[in-house]
């Protein structure tokens, strides 16, 4: 008789923790082709147009870049977060803070035209941070759950832009629900003629090494780290648990206002409704797939935009719905997390004699 039981692992090899991200994306494949093939088109057709499409040309690559941008500033949000078992699914209001903030700052008229950029910037990861504080100080001092809290502020945070989008700080001259459109000399400056390739895309990139080196190569990075490890650890060695909270809530909420600022400075000038479709939640499958390492959200944030950008090729030249790339988001985390199971334990195979 033979039955298979979970292990625990003493360790965990480092190509299973390599290979595991590439099973997911293997996995989740498998599982949706079964719903393109519901849809009437053959999958490989349909897989060619979502995957191939986004990286096509010149154009299509550099969109891709571009979409891929603010989701790797809230899968670097949620990643180092994350690692110190600080909830933080509230990245998405984190983001629109930060929109809101370059904004209001980009539209200044008193402002010298040189200093806009940075003040946009500074502002966004400003406002970022103090919108993720505030469940931090809840947790640390009340003891209140973090996911709830977060989660809860995206929707304060949505409703709040809202009613100044649509009440005093509507546009006079579209009279539609958008944010007047900042001066010209706040747009972010463009690193190739004739694209759409932004300085939050160059921003995006050296965000990830830097986190990389704040969470390896720093002390609040290794307490960040230890309390995410073991917090009683942590503090029997002296770390100051509410304090290492707090400063990992307002690096990634910074993290998170930047992926806001990058909207505003590159793509929209302007704060409307429509500004995130989500980024703040996708960067929780991110940072997931990329089993929270900083360098990882860069190729993960890369397939996702490949995803979200090949849906729409996708869709014209086979007919299945763009949303499948909303299902291959959640396909991808529910698979991530099967795999994660496995950095943990392995499967031993129990032999029994049948009496």
């Amino acid at each position: 008789m033979i039955r298979p039981r979970l292990e625990t692992r003493e360790t965990t090899p480092t190509w299973l923790r390599l290979a595991l991200p590439l099973f997911a994306i293997a996995a989740t494949l498998l599982i949706c082709a079964g719903l393109v093939a519901l849809a009437g088109a053959d999958v490989l057709t349909a897989y060619r147009h979502l995957l191939l499409s986004a990286v096509s040309s010149r154009f299509d690559f550099v969109e891709t870049l571009v979409k891929a941008t603010p989701i790797a500033f809230t899968g670097l949000a949620v990643a180092v977060a994350f690692r110190a078992k600080f909830w933080n699914i509230g990245a998405e209001g984190q983001l629109l803070a930060g929109a809101m903030a370059a904004a209001f700052i980009g539209g200044r008229a008193g402002l010298p035209a040189w200093s806009l950029v940075p003040l946009m910037l500074a502002g966004g990861m400003a406002a970022g941070a103090a919108w993720a504080l505030l469940p931090a100080m809840l947790k640390t001092r009340y003891k209140v759950d973090d996911v709830v809290t977060t989660l809860l502020l995206n929707f304060i945070m949505f409703y709040l832009m809202m009613a100044l989008v649509d009440g005093p700080w509507k546009d006079p001259l579209s009279g539609y629900p958008d944010s007047p459109d900042i001066r010209m000399e706040a747009e972010f400056p463009i690193l190739l003629a004739g694209t759409r390739l932004h300085l939050g895309v160059l921003l995006a990139l050296l965000a990830a090494p830097l986190s990389w080196f704040l969470m390896s190569r720093t002390t609040l990075g290794f307490n960040i780290r230890a309390v995410g490890e073991n917090p009683k650890a942590a503090r029997y060695a002296g770390i100051k648990i509410p304090m290492v909270i707090t400063a990992t809530a307002a690096v990634s909420g910074a993290l998170a206002g930047l992926a806001g600022v990058s909207e505003v400075g590159g793509i929209h000038f302007q704060v409307m409704a429509g500004l995130s479709p989500g980024y703040g939640y996708t960067g929780i499958v991110i940072a997931t797939l990329a089993l929270l390492h900083p360098l990882g959200v860069l190729p993960a944030s890369f397939f996702f935009a490949v995803i979200i950008t090949g849906a729409e090729a996708m869709s014209r030249a086979t007919g299945v719905p763009v949303f499948l790339a909303d299902v291959f988001q959640g396909v991808a985390l529910i698979c991530m997390l099967i795999a994660i199971l496995f950095t943990r334990y392995r499967i031993r195979i129990q032999r029994f004699e049948a009496r």
